[in-house]
């Protein structure tokens, strides 16, 4: 499911350029909201397929999770944003306790 978050995410984040500790990431906020709205529309079902599912970044995924790791305040941003909701659904959906 991290791959699947990751995935769309990259080409937003391309557009988002990174500069001082205050900028803010509109185009980030926009994928983290769909993000989030893809789990709260998905199925137990479907998330349960998804996590069995075992695939291999591409490269996009890549430079996606480096750009994450070389930027901790967009990361803490992705984080803050998308991780309440899809725990919430994860934790309705049994997949963890």
């Amino acid at each position: 499911m991290k791959r699947t978050v990751l995935f769309a995410l990259a080409a937003a984040m391309l557009y988002v350029t990174v500069g001082s500790a205050q900028q803010q990431y509109p185009v980030m906020d926009a994928v983290a909201n769909k993000i989030i709205a893809k789990y709260q529309n998905s199925t137990c079902e479907e998330l349960w397929q998804k996590k069995s599912s075992k695939t291999t970044p591409s490269a996009q995924e890549q430079k996606v999770i480096q750009l994450l790791k070389d930027d901790p305040q967009m990361r803490a941003a992705f984080i803050n944003k998308i991780a309440a909701p899809i725990a919430n659904k994860m934790f309705d959906c049994g997949m963890i306790p």
